[in-house]
């Protein structure tokens, strides 16, 4: 028997989610059909219902929906919860669970792929909005020594330092927020996490910051986007985009699903 998956979004064209996870269940055995769906934006809640009720064993979502999946299930993971999104949907127990496997991509991608150390370092994230959000938890569980989020509108990286500070503290990690003409120093690692890549555009930030630091762009292109080749022209240590972290936080919503961990560097070196 074929358990069906499949991805929601709007749009939904440019996924690469039914590549992986048809990557996945051929290296793992596993007899899956993902496939990819176009919602229209006023029926999303419908169309989560029609699919668990027709047999669907597993949603991931993506733009536009993760805060309204987040509204519309029952049960929360941790991550889901802090996060205030949901990519990863089941039934657990008859109960829709939603859970967040972006953050947990994000570190497995620096950590196991690229070997960047988190432990210890001096982390800055660009940007405040939701993709750093569902990463910060993930991100302070790694252990690093001090997080700056630094954004645009310094309100809204005050709110997340609010947010997430309790767990900051309780790991006696630095976690401050500053407007981007504040970042001057040098940090150990840098996190792009704004949407200024889609624009070509580039934070306004020293040069300073990114000179032999490890640079990396939650976004990912066929070329380096434009906050990586920057950052590589002004002496950074090492570059990365957010390639990795796709494969990777699609391999933690198959685990969840099918309770087998595939492996990911060769899926996504054939990505590239």
């Amino acid at each position: 028997m074929t358990d069906r998956y499949a991805v929601f979004g709007n749009p939904i064209e440019h996924s690469l989610s039914p590549v992986i996870h048809t990557a996945f269940a051929a290296q793992t055995g596993q007899a899956i059909d993902y496939q990819r769906h176009r919602i229209d934006v006023d029926k999303f809640s419908a169309a989560v219902e029609e699919f668990f009720n027709n047999g669907g064993c597993g949603l991931n979502i993506t733009v536009p929906f993760k805060l309204e999946a987040y509204r519309l299930v029952q049960e929360l993971s941790q991550s889901a919860q802090r996060a205030g999104a949901v990519n990863t949907l089941y039934k657990d127990g008859g109960r829709l669970t939603g859970d967040n496997t972006d953050g947990i991509g994000l570190c497995n991608d620096l950590q196991e792929n690229l070997k960047w150390s988190i432990k210890d370092s001096r982390v800055l994230v660009l940007g405040a909005g939701g993709a750093v959000r569902g990463i910060l938890l993930p991100l302070l569980e790694a252990g690093p020594v001090q997080v700056i989020i630094a954004n645009r509108t310094l309100d809204k990286a005050v709110k997340l330092v609010s947010q997430f500070g309790t767990d900051a503290l309780d790991r006696r990690i630095e976690l401050h927020a500053h407007s981007f003409e504040e970042i001057r120093q040098p940090f150990d690692i840098v996190i792009n996490g704004t949407s200024a890549s889609l624009d070509k555009q580039l934070p306004p930030i020293s040069p300073r910051a990114v000179s032999n630091s490890l640079c990396y762009d939650m976004m990912y292109a066929a070329a380096p986007t434009t906050f990586l080749s920057w950052a590589a022209r002004e002496g950074a240590k090492s570059v990365a985009d957010g390639l990795g972290m796709l494969v990777e936080q699609a391999a933690e919503s198959f685990y969840i699903w099918r309770g087998v961990r595939p492996q990911t560097q060769s899926i996504i070196a054939e990505l590239r």
